[in-house]
C-alpha cells in the first residue's frame, strides 16, 4: 500500500469531464506506465456539473479504444476545491479552464500547480496560454476527436519528463521512492 503523500498526483481538467480531460487522463496514465514511472497517479474532472455521473463521450471512447486504451470505467465528476491541495500538477485543457482554475486557486502554491496541458508540447511551449488550448471536440465530429488525440499526444513526452524529474527529486539516497516499491502508474477514474 502506498501512502498518498508519496504519490505524485496529476489531474486533467476540462468543461464537463466527458471528452478532453478523460482522454488526457487515460492517455497520460498509459504514457507514464509505458515509461515505468511508479508513483504517479492521474485523474480528471470538469469545471462544471453539466455531465456529472455520465460516461465518457462515445466518440472519445472510440478514439481511445482504437489505441487499446479502455475508458469504460470513467464517470464524469466536477472539480472539488480540496484538489488544489492534493494534486501536484493541474492540467487545464483550454484557456477557459486555465482561467477558471486560476481564479479559484486559494493561494500561490495552488496557482503554481496549474499549467496548460499543451505547455508541455514543444511546438507551443513558449506561447501564450491562448495559443495552447484544445477546443472542445463535443461540438464536432470524429475529426475533432482525432485532433484532440493528436494535440494531447504531442504534450505527453513533456509531461512524462516533468513527472520523472519531480519523482527523481523525491527519491531517497538509495534511489527508491519511499513506499512505492513495485507500484504501477494508474488512472484513478
Amino acid at each position: 500500500m502506498t501512502s498518498l503523500s508519496s504519490q505524485y498526483r496529476i489531474i486533467a481538467v476540462c468543461t464537463g469531464n466527458i471528452c478532453r480531460s478523460p482522454m488526457a487522463e487515460l492517455m497520460l496514465a498509459e504514457a507514464l506506465a509505458a515509461d515505468g514511472l511508479a508513483g504517479a497517479v492521474v485523474d480528471s474532472a470538469g469545471i462544471t456539473a453539466y455531465e456529472v455521473g455520465h460516461p465518457i463521450d462515445p466518440r472519445a471512447a472510440r478514439k481511445l479504444t482504437a489505441h487499446s486504451i479502455s475508458s469504460d470505467r470513467h464517470v464524469a465528476r466536477e472539480w472539488r476545491a480540496e484538489w488544489f491541495q492534493s494534486r501536484e500538477l493541474i492540467l487545464a485543457l483550454d484557456v477557459d479552464h486555465f482561467g477558471w482554475l486560476q481564479q479559484a486557486a486559494p493561494d500561490r502554491a495552488s496557482l503554481a500547480k496549474i499549467r496548460m496541458l499543451r505547455s508541455f508540447d514543444p511546438a507551443v511551449a513558449g506561447k501564450d496560454p491562448l495559443d495552447q488550448g484544445i477546443e472542445d471536440p463535443w461540438y464536432g465530429g470524429h475529426a475533432d476527436f482525432d485532433l484532440t488525440w493528436t494535440l494531447i499526444r504531442a504534450a505527453l513526452p513533456g509531461i512524462v519528463a516533468h513527472v520523472r524529474v519531480e519523482l527523481d527529486q523525491r527519491r531517497g539516497p538509495d534511489g527508491q521512492q519511499p513506499g512505492n516499491a513495485g507500484q504501477r502508474v494508474r488512472s484513478i477514474s
